[in-house]
């Protein structure tokens, strides 16, 4: 596996351990809908968290939090509703960004809640 592939597993499942610490229920890991990929779907209390996980070894290019892009927004707000529909859920939607940056041998995570608004 590629190294930024092995990265970004690693990023995905550093935040998921973020969350559990944070009380947050784990839904869906990686969902699928067309074109789109859900990093992970969590619950807590009664906010369904739509979270994008950023993994990067280095802030040189930018924040990762930067590289989430428009069409990447429609594809997740697509993603999501069909996500919601097909699981008949009813509870506030909230798009959140874990921003992981590797540090020598540590991981610097930020978690940016409301970090883009669905129009």
């Amino acid at each position: 596996m590629a190294n930024h592939n092995e990265l970004g597993k690693k990023g995905e499942q550093l935040a998921v351990n973020f969350l559990l610490k944070n009380n947050y229920k784990i839904l869906e890991r990686n969902f699928r809908f067309q074109k789109a990929e859900v990093d992970i779907i969590a619950l807590k209390k009664d906010v369904l968290a739509i979270i994008e996980v950023k993994t990067r070894s280095t802030r040189y290019f930018g924040n990762p939090q930067d590289f989430v892009k428009p069409k990447q927004i429609q594809r997740l707000v697509r993603a999501v509703n069909a996500y919601i529909m097909a699981n008949n859920l009813d509870f506030e939607v909230r798009f959140d960004v874990i921003s992981i940056v590797k540090d020598y041998d540590a991981f610097n995570i930020e978690h940016l809640e409301n970090a883009f608004y669905h129009f």
